[in-house]
């Protein structure tokens, strides 16, 4: 999962908002995935037109083996979700 929210809200509230990810090859086409490679050349999408919450201590989450991903990865995610609702619309 790719957490969109932020620490403050996190440590907060203790839910996480994010996108999940998937290794499905049929995801390569879907114009609200973002495709990113992993350490291994392995790659995952990130399905941002899922956005899901959920508590992470009852769930034991903990860190994504990839690590944080990349400020581009992010902004392109967040951008297809803004794609999907309209909040940065003026």
């Amino acid at each position: 999962m790719l957490i969109i929210s932020p620490k403050a809200f996190v440590q907060r509230t203790g839910l996480v908002i994010g996108f999940p990810m998937s290794h499905a090859e049929f995801n390569s086409d879907n114009p609200f995935a973002v495709a990113v490679q992993g350490p291994k050349n392995e790659i995952g999408y990130i399905l941002c037109h899922q956005p899901k919450s959920f508590d992470w201590h009852a769930r034991g989450g903990g860190q994504h083996p990839w690590g944080a991903a990349p400020a581009k990865v992010m902004r392109e995610a967040l951008d297809r979700l803004d794609a999907i609702c309209g909040i940065c619309e003026s």
